[in-house]
């Protein structure tokens, strides 16, 4: 898409799916609206296309904090997309978020998000293989179950 002329590309709109109401037979809509526990597939997908496409790249789903928006950033998007968390706090949280990312880019002596962006993209990071399906085995062993 990139080498067609896309200038930007949004990493991944959620599909709407209706639900089914068996009491009274019809389909039915049904918005749930996004978590950051959603962030975390866009968030692998920016940090590997990162620096390895010539175009932008935009995150949606599971932004609604401004560690969410950071992170994205961090991970290469050029644009953070929150239209969740807009729709549950209104159009007043923009400057919260805004506020709070000022706030971590002072107290962590960046000048910029640009210079915050990419930085833990798979190009840039400490460890490229945990973007990876390689990694997955290590991800499993990691997990300790906190039930007595």
């Amino acid at each position: 898409m990139a080498d067609a002329g896309a200038d930007s590309l949004v990493l991944f709109n959620r599909f709407y799916q209706p639900d089914l109401d068996l009491d009274n037979l019809e389909v039915l809509p049904n918005l749930k609206l996004s978590t950051s526990a959603e962030l975390r597939l866009p968030l692998r997908w920016i940090a590997i296309l990162y620096g390895q496409i010539n175009t932008d790249l935009a995150l949606t789903t599971g932004i609604h904090t401004v560690t969410d928006v950071l992170k994205s950033v961090a991970a290469g998007a050029a644009v953070a997309m929150l239209a969740s968390e807009l729709l549950s706090n209104d159009i007043n949280r923009l400057k919260v978020l805004r506020m709070g990312m000022e706030e971590w880019l002072v107290e962590n002596e960046y000048d910029s998000l640009a210079q915050l962006q990419g930085s833990l993209s798979q190009i840039n990071c400490a460890e490229p293989a945990a973007f990876e399906r390689a990694n997955y085995m290590r991800v499993l062993s990691s997990y300790a179950p906190d039930y007595p």
